[in-house]
This record gives C-alpha cells, structure tokens and sequence, in this order.
C-alpha cells in the first residue's frame, strides 16, 4: 500500500491527520527508531536478557529493524467468550491457526492466553516472538463482573520460551489497587528471568460513561492510566485510540491542569493520542494502540487511520486482534500488512 492509497483510506480526513502538528513538539519524545534499545534502555535497568528479548522483538516480521511493532493479539476468547470472538470464523477455535495467521501477517509477536501459546509452544515459540498473557477477565460469572484474575505465572511463560508477559489492570475499578500490586510483582519476577513487560493499561468504571460521552476513552484519564501503568515498569504500554478528553473536568474527580487541555492537546486525535504518548515518559516506554473491534467492510480504512494516528503521534505501532482473525486467514493477512505498511510509508512521518 503506497502514500495515494493510505491518502484515499483516510477520506476527507488525510489533510488533518497527514498534516497536523500536536501541541506538545515532536523533539521532547523519544521517537522509535532502529536504535530504540541503544537509544533509549541501554542506561536503564533493564538486564542484558531483558534488552535482547526487547530487541527481537523489533527485529522480527516486516517490520523488522524498524523501531516499530505490528501484534496479533488473541484472548478474546476468555475476555469476549469464545463463541462471540470465533464463530465469524471456527478456524480460530484451533490455536494453531492464531499462531500460523501472526506468521503469515508478518508480525513482530503474537500475544495469548496459556492454554492457546502452550498448546503449540514447541512447534512456534523459535520461530516467531510469544507475548504470554498472565491475567484475564472471565466472562462467565452471573451476573457479569468485571476483574482481572491471574490465570498463568511468568514462570510458566518462561518454561514455554515467551520473550514477554502481558497483563491488564482495570484502572478506576474497585479492584485496580489489588491488580496493580500483582501486576508490578509479576513484571518484578519477568525482568529477573529477563523477560519484556507490556500492559493493558484499560479503565473501567461504570461512573466513567456517562449520558454525553464515553470518557473510557479520554486522553487525560487515559493517560494518568499510562503513567501508573509505566511506574510498574511495564515496558510497553497498550491502550485504546482516545477519542475525546476531559474526563477529570466533566466526572469532577482527581486532579489535572487546564494546561492539559489547551497548552498539551486539541482536539485533533493526534493531540489526543501524543498525550498518551507523553504520559509514557514522552514515548521511552512504546505506546501500541488497540485496533478495536471487527465492525466489517470499513474494518481496513479504520486501522488503517489507527495506525496513522499512532504512528504521527509517536506511538510504536498497532495490536490488532478481532478486525484480523474474525476473517478469512487472506483477508486477515492483507488486514496487517496494511497496518504495517503505514509504518514502512515514510511520508506518514512522526509530526
């Protein structure tokens, strides 16, 4: 996919989004790059295993040497019941075929559940990058409820050759505080056994939605989210495209500056988004956005203006899970390396 076709994917909003520059200036980020491990983590903490795993991740898939990460991530079976995330296509029922669509896609990684990566660990784990994610939000209790719980170890993750772990916290909800202290001491024991951390940094709150907007996904309250999630070392961070702000101003809640709305954003989701990035200690911890849900036939012109508004924000690439395996394994396929190829555009550059 060349600049023309991204252009034409954008519709009327390719001037605002290929143009655009965000309030806060694109020389205070640490902007990815083939040397981000040498660049940005040498000097830290981070052990000697810990940057080798980070750096193949960068190296693996078409993305390759870039600086950039394209994810297939696949727990949607636990999170959104299997029957809802798999029956657009049974194929995925077997785990293999979610290992063999993140090879064919050309991905940096795929990211999983234990039983799903464990069931075929022997067969892939060389051959591209696992992502073990430890915790989960069980969708079987009723009536519905909403925690995180930990389903596997790290040691497992370990034991079954992952580079990585993933979890989610639910920041907002009543639980955030028992999740983030078993996420910090998870990713405490990955980096000893030196394996990269990455968070789902996700709000949840029933006050946070309310007659007006969705502040789920606002860039302040999105952000603070970033910012705890970053203080437990997490080091990448996932999170969903904001689409609006002023989630502490509207809910009457915590603290903020009117700064963060005027001086550091607009409304453009670029600003928006460079928010979350900034908040990512300025973009030292990557941001990778959620590609959302599979909504069908505008699936592709949605990630891939996802994926512009990461890539000009800073952000360090796309997780894209539902728009990809929710079709036939060509369709998919053709789903990420369009995503991808926004990232090897050079036109659509960092703003």
């Amino acid at each position: 996919m060349n600049i023309r076709e991204i252009e034409q994917l954008l519709g009327n909003e390719a001037d605002s989004l290929l143009k655009h520059q965000p309030k806060i200036s694109r020389e205070r980020l640490h902007v990815p790059g083939p040397d981000f491990v040498d660049r940005v983590w040498l000097n830290s903490d981070r052990s000697p295993s810990v940057l080798r795993n980070l750096q193949l991740l960068f190296n693996t898939g078409r993305l390759g040497g870039t600086g950039y990460l394209s994810i297939l991530p696949v727990d949607q079976g636990i999170e959104h019941s299997a029957g809802a995330s798999f029956a657009p296509n049974p194929d995925y029922f077997d785990p293999e075929n979610i290992v063999k669509l993140a090879i064919e896609g050309h991905c940096n990684a795929v990211a999983s559940t234990l039983g799903i990566l464990g069931a075929c660990s022997r067969k892939y784990a060389h051959k591209i990058p696992f992502i073990l994610k430890i915790n989960h939000n069980e969708f079987l209790s009723f009536p519905n409820s909403y925690d995180q719980i930990m389903f596997g170890s790290v040691k497992q993750g370990f034991d079954m050759g992952a580079v990585a772990i993933g979890a989610t916290v639910y920041f907002g909800s009543e639980e955030s505080k028992r999740q983030i202290q078993e996420v910090s001491h998870a990713f405490q024991l990955a980096h000893e056994l030196g394996m990269v951390t990455i968070l789902w940094c996700y709000l949840r709150n029933a006050a946070f939605k309310t007659k007006d907007k969705d502040f789920h996904f606002a860039a302040d309250l999105t952000g603070q989210a970033n910012h705890l999630g970053v203080t437990i070392q997490a080091d990448i961070i996932k999170q969903k495209l904001p689409t609006t702000n002023g989630g502490f101003e509207a809910l009457k809640f915590g603290k903020t500056s009117p700064e963060v709305y005027t001086k550091l954003a607009s409304d453009n989701p670029i600003d928006l988004t460079r928010y979350q990035v900034a908040n990512c200690y300025m973009g030292r911890c990557g941001l990778i956005n959620s590609g959302g849900e599979s909504k069908g036939a505008g699936d592709l012109a949605e990630a891939v203006k996802t994926a512009v508004v990461n890539k000009r924000a800073g952000g360090m690439g796309l997780i894209s899970g539902r728009k990809a395996f929710q079709k036939p394994l060509k369709d998919g396929v053709a789903l990420l390396h369009a995503i991808q190829d926004v990232y090897l555009a050079k036109e659509v550059t960092v703003a």
